[in-house]
């Protein structure tokens, strides 16, 4: 599994240490993280966290990334600004436990992280353990045992629910007026990169570059 870490501006600092978390638990198990920052407080592409359920979209949407861990000062913003776009189903992860279910409940494809609220000495051990309970024991097996069928049946309506619902990516980014904002989300310093080595929709690919041009 291909995971991209994505962090917001007010808590680019903790990147470094995130990252560190993440690769701890993950390598091991055999998946790639990429990082597409921010990387510092300083960087000169400033990541807000409405760009970062744009990236995030355009990463899941492409190929690019197969999951994506974000977050901002309480999680909740990144979390609404994923959960804005086709095909990203984004959590609100605060411990081991939301980790766990909603890997097997929800069976996602991204996790948004309260990294300022909570967030104090031992920050760094829950992140290990959120990404343990993330990673490390598959994902949309149900949980408790007597709720696998009606949560995996459940999950499937979401989805097509969610088809019908929610119109394909660049039909969505086509229609945000500000280019600005859109552009912005793919201005960090590893995205083209990290980005065009991974992606695979060519039309998106295709938009990206028109984006960059």
């Amino acid at each position: 599994m291909r995971i991209a870490l994505i962090n917001e501006n007010s808590q680019a600092a903790k990147n470094e240490l995130i990252l560190a978390s993440l690769k701890k638990v993950v390598e091991p198990m055999g998946h790639v993280v990429d990082n597409y920052g921010m990387y510092t407080a300083q960087d000169e592409a400033q990541l807000t966290y409405v760009q970062i359920g744009i990236l995030g979209a355009i990463l899941l949407n492409s190929g690019a990334a197969d999951y994506v861990i974000t977050g901002c000062g309480t999680g909740e913003g990144a979390m609404l600004a994923m959960n804005s776009f086709p095909n990203v189903i984004c959590g609100h992860v605060e411990d081991p436990v939301d980790a766990y279910t909603f890997a097997h409940v929800n069976d996602g494809n991204a996790i948004s992280l309260p990294f300022a609220k909570g967030f104090g000495w031992g920050g760094e051990l829950n992140l290990e353990y959120i990404f343990e309970k993330l990673f490390g024991f598959g994902h949309g097996l149900g949980y408790p045992r007597e709720r696998v069928v009606p949560e995996q049946r459940n999950k499937k309506i979401l989805d097509a629910v969610r088809a019908k619902t929610i119109r394909p990516l660049l039909e969505c980014l086509e229609a945000i007026e500000d280019r600005e904002l859109v552009r912005g989300a793919v201005a960090g310093e590893k995205f083209q990169e990290l980005f065009f080595a991974n992606a695979k929709d060519e039309a998106i690919i295709a938009y990206v570059k028109s984006l960059l041009a």
